[in-house]
C-alpha cells in the first residue's frame, strides 16, 4: 500500500503523522511525503517517509498514484496554508481515487462544526488507527 502524507508550511503535522505511521505500520507500507514546499517535504522525509515530492506539479502527479491520502482537511481547500495550497492541488487531491483520511483542522475563514475538540496527538492517533485498519483490510 502506498500512502501520501500531504502538508505545507513547516511540515509539523505531516511530521507527526509520518512518525506515528512509521512506528505502527508494517515496513512494506510505503509512505510518500507530499509537501507544498521543500521544508515540509524534508521534515517528513527525516521522520521516516520513503520518498518525497515537492510543489504543485509533484502533488498533482502523485495524487493519482497512491492508495490513501492523509493530512488535514485543509488540503482539499484552495488557498489554505497561507496560500501554499493551490486550486490545482486541492482539485487533484479531491479528485484522486485514493481514500482520504483527514484531520478536522481548519484555520482562517473555515470552521468545522460537529467535531469534538481533541488535542492534535489524539487526532493523529485516531487517524493512524484508521489507516492501520485500512492496511489490514487491503492485506486480506
Amino acid at each position: 500500500m502506498r500512502i501520501a502524507v500531504v502538508d505545507g508550511q513547516g511540515g509539523g503535522i505531516g511530521k507527526h503523522i509520518v512518525e506515528k505511521m512509521r512506528r505502527e505500520l508494517p515496513e512494506e507500507v510505503e509512505i510518500l511525503a507530499l509537501g507544498t514546499n521543500a521544508l515540509a517535504t524534508s521534515v517528513m522525509l527525516r521522520t521516516g517517509a520513503n520518498e518525497g515530492a515537492t510543489g504543485e506539479s509533484d502533488i498533482v502527479y502523485n495524487a493519482q498514484r497512491v492508495d490513501l491520502i492523509v493530512g488535514s482537511v485543509s488540503v482539499l481547500i484552495p488557498h489554505t496554508m497561507l496560500g501554499e495550497l493551490t486550486p490545482a492541488v486541492a482539485e487533484a487531491l479531491a479528485a484522486s481515487p485514493a481514500r482520504k483520511i483527514l484531520l478536522p483542522l481548519g484555520r482562517g475563514v473555515f470552521e468545522l462544526v460537529g467535531m469534538r475538540s481533541e488535542p492534535l496527538p489524539h487526532l493523529i492517533a485516531e487517524l493512524v488507527q484508521r489507516v492501520k485498519e485500512l492496511v489490514k483490510e487491503a492485506v486480506r
